[in-house]
């Protein structure tokens, strides 16, 4: 029985317009409009299908040509006996050489690639040099005479302080030796002509001081806080894929200016940049790598040694390592796994500590007599200076040109190597023919009256004349039956026989 509900009035609903286009299709934007379904391409016309037909058959031709390129470039066995003098031992020795050669460039060329794509760093040394200038200070002067009352001025004591970097190259000193030999050369002959000296193009350095920190500021004392404007410095993004670093991030050195009247105490710290990036390590990770600071591919490869060399690494499951008492202490795990060994890692990075210079802002006259410079030795990473020699000699396009060029010698020794294994096989039939010629002309029959019969099929039973000769009684290792083509022939004869009809 349906339950009865309260009759409402219905309401009439308008019919509802049809729009132009269906609901289920979707219209585009711009553009005219293509139906669904499937667009039937248009046909080709007689040149373009002579055209393709043209180019498979120089494709098929092209491949016929590769396969029937000789390869070889073996000398024939005996080859010794039918020439004159030692060259065709020469010709081993070279073959081996070039063996020995090509194997030792490819190991040196694989040992090349994995070098550059390690990013081997080295360290060398930047100096950092901080002084400091004093301006209207009280001992100057100002232009204030004291005999007057009058000291009014609106001159304030203020300071500078140039903070200036430059990384030391190792060829400063041989540059130096070089110049100094040129010069005695020069004046040990006395029939030389002056010459006007020739102006030294000026090297422009590659790294600059902004390059190796990505931040830089300045610790007042607390008593000045407050008074003295902080000075900090962040290295700014490289804009797009450009690798050249941006106008404010490319500089030799910083200068602040501040006011003040007395000597103050400052540290300024400096930020390292370094690419990969360096991590300070925690001790207990560092009991296992050994190492105080490191990226984090050192760290893994660091772990993943002192796993092999320690024995842990599980028999069956190879990704999984047992942990000995240093594991448990820094993961806190029994069982680990390799592949999760960065996870592991993470918790014992930290940023590397800023290098910090002390610093003594001297605005005393004694000081200004004489100033000196405060110079610091930081030890900083820098690229490895063959990577650059090594990349250019892996994009050298003369490397491609020299294989193509080697690969064509490869086939103009080839076929000369095929062209004496011509000459050999001629050479050892017209021998054998002058020693006998009646025998091996009987031979010479057999043999091909026998190649001919299994090339057209009719000595598959072995009905020849030949198939009751001495070489066909024969057996062992030496004998017509131990070939490759007599195996075929019994297995494709023995393939073809009827099988018997069941009664």
């Amino acid at each position: 029985m349906q339950p009865g509900y309260r009759p409402y009035p219905q309401q009439q609903v308008p019919p509802q317009q049809r729009t132009p286009h269906s609901a289920g299709q979707r219209r585009g934007g711009i553009g005219p409009m293509m139906s669904s379904g499937p667009h039937h391409q248009v046909p080709l016309t007689q040149a373009q299908i002579a055209q393709q037909q043209q180019a498979q058959a120089i494709q098929v031709e092209m491949a016929k040509r590769r396969s029937r390129k000789p390869t070889d470039k073996n000398l024939p066995d005996n080859i010794d006996d039918c020439i004159i003098g030692d060259m065709a031992l020469r010709y081993r020795e070279l073959r081996d050489f070039e063996r020995r050669l090509d194997a030792t460039m490819t190991r040196k060329r694989l040992d090349i690639v994995d070098s550059v794509n390690r990013s081997v760093k080295r360290w060398k040394t930047l100096r950092i040099w901080i002084t400091n200038t004093a301006e209207d200070q009280v001992w100057q002067g100002n232009g204030i005479n004291v005999d007057t009352f009058d000291f009014s001025s609106n001159l304030e004591p203020n300071y500078r302080v140039k903070i200036e970097g430059r990384l030391l190259d190792d060829d400063d000193d041989l540059d130096k030796d070089d110049d100094s030999e040129d010069a005695k050369v020069k004046s040990d002959d006395p029939d030389r002509m002056e010459e006007d000296p020739k102006p030294k193009a000026a090297k422009t350095p590659k790294y600059r001081f902004s390059h190796f920190f990505k931040a830089l500021s300045v610790d007042f004392p607390s008593s000045r806080k407050g008074i003295d404007q902080s000075v900090e410095w962040k290295k700014p993004e490289r804009a797009g894929p450009s690798t050249n670093l941006p106008a404010a991030a490319d500089f030799d050195e910083l200068t602040f200016k501040r006011s003040g009247d007395e000597n103050l105490n400052i540290t300024i710290n400096l930020y390292r940049h370094e690419e990969p990036e360096r991590y300070a390590i925690s001790q207990d990770l560092e009991d296992i790598i050994d190492m105080p600071e490191a990226t984090r591919q050192e760290i893994v490869m660091g772990i993943w040694e002192y796993i092999k060399l320690m024995g842990l690494q599980e028999d069956e499951e190879k990704r999984n390592f047992r942990c000995d008492d240093l594991l448990k202490k820094a993961f806190s795990i029994e069982m680990g796994s390799i592949p999760k060994l960065h996870d592991y890692i993470t918790p014992h990075l930290r940023p590397l500590p800023p290098v910090k210079l002390p610093y003594t802002i001297r605005l005393d006259e004694e000081f200004h007599k004489d100033p000196q410079p405060t110079v610091y030795d930081v030890r900083v990473a820098v690229d490895d200076p063959l990577r650059e020699k090594m990349l250019s000699f892996l994009s050298n396009a003369g490397y491609a040109n020299m294989l193509k060029e080697a690969a064509s010698f490869d086939d103009q020794l080839a076929i000369i190597i095929q062209a004496i294994h011509v000459s050999k096989a001629k050479h050892a039939f017209l021998t054998s023919l002058s020693e006998d010629p009646a025998v091996f002309v009987k031979d010479w029959l057999s043999s091909q009256k026998r190649d001919l019969d299994v090339i057209m099929g009719e000595s598959m039973r072995g009905t020849g004349e030949d198939a009751t000769g001495d070489e066909w009684r024969k057996g062992g290792k030496d004998s017509v039956w131990s070939t490759i083509n007599a195996r075929e022939s019994v297995t494709v004869m023995l393939s073809k026989q009827p099988i018997p009809t069941q009664r």
